[in-house]
């Protein structure tokens, strides 16, 4: 018998969470000098967070300490049951380093159990999309054997692309240089960025206009899409609905009816990318 864990940083909504069971590592940020851990949007105000961002406040993101890890897997391994956890990229930060360390510590405290997790090499609805269908295979009844066998192929085929309004908040994270920030700005260029096969983001492609970056993105949904009828489709907005619901109904007119979600993205996520920001998840044919 093993524990199904996730983290915060793949922003399935609360009420999917609780439907499948699964354990919430919670991912922390800071706005205005205060901490704060995402409660997958249960009782988040995502407008009066991005506001804040309009107005100039920068939030922050931090490792977890090993104490928060151990806090979360010992309880489990105690009673007697394992844990396997589905992690975001772990390129995209140094927490990860803690959770080994931990791991390590707590295999040497219980020999007997076993802690196995699995870097989906994606971040918020992309590493989502591949909890969601992993979660339904642990209800399943699935060992971890057969969860790592369905999941190393799940990540192959799970694309993830998003632009976002301003290249203000990719500058601040390193993602963008000054000069590039500027231009892109003044210009209206606006980068479609992607997760790479390594879990790393990289832009694709620089189109000017945000509606040109939209209809961009569906065209690589056309051309990279599989078994779209069989899968969820996800569209994250940084608060920015309307955009959103109209870049829905642009993907609807393509391909028909599909079974697509749209949520806001939280802060932890959205204290990188910025207010404005839309993002596409959708089963592909390759990455």
């Amino acid at each position: 018998m093993y524990q199904l864990f996730c983290d915060s940083n793949c922003e399935l909504w609360h009420t999917t969470v609780k439907e499948l069971g699964l354990n919430v590592i919670r991912m922390p940020y800071i706005v205005d000098g205060e901490e704060y851990f995402y409660d997958m949007g249960e009782n988040t105000d995502f407008k009066a967070f991005f506001d804040k961002m309009r107005a100039g406040a920068t939030p922050k993101t931090a490792a977890l300490n090993e104490y928060a890890y151990t806090e979360y897997f010992e309880p489990v391994l105690a009673r007697g049951e394992d844990v396997y956890y589905i992690t975001f990229s772990h390129q995209m930060s140094a927490t990860f380093n803690s959770m080994k360390n931990v791991i390590a510590q707590l295999k040497e405290k219980y020999p007997e159990r076993e802690i196995r997790f699995k870097d989906s090499k994606l971040i918020s609805l992309g590493s989502g999309f591949v909890t969601y269908y992993g979660a339904l295979k642990y209800k399943e009844g699935a060992t971890m054997d057969e969860m790592d066998a369905y999941l190393d192929d799940l990540i192959k085929h799970t694309a993830i692309y998003f632009v976002v309004n301003d290249l203000t908040y990719l500058y601040r994270g390193g993602r963008v240089s000054g000069v590039s920030k500027v231009v892109g700005n003044l210009l209206g260029i606006k980068p479609i960025l992607y997760f790479n096969e390594e879990g790393k983001i990289l832009n694709i492609e620089k189109v000017k206009g945000f509606k040109k970056a939209l209809a961009t993105m569906i065209g690589y949904m056309k051309k990279k899409g599989s078994d779209l009828d069989k899968y969820k489709v996800y569209i994250l907005h940084a608060d920015c609905e309307a955009e959103a619901q109209a870049f829905i109904s642009s993907i609807k007119a393509e391909f028909g009816e599909l079974d697509i979600e749209l949520q806001p993205i939280g802060p932890v996520i959205g204290a990188h990318c910025g207010p404005g920001t839309i993002g596409l998840i959708f089963h592909s044919n390759e990455k």
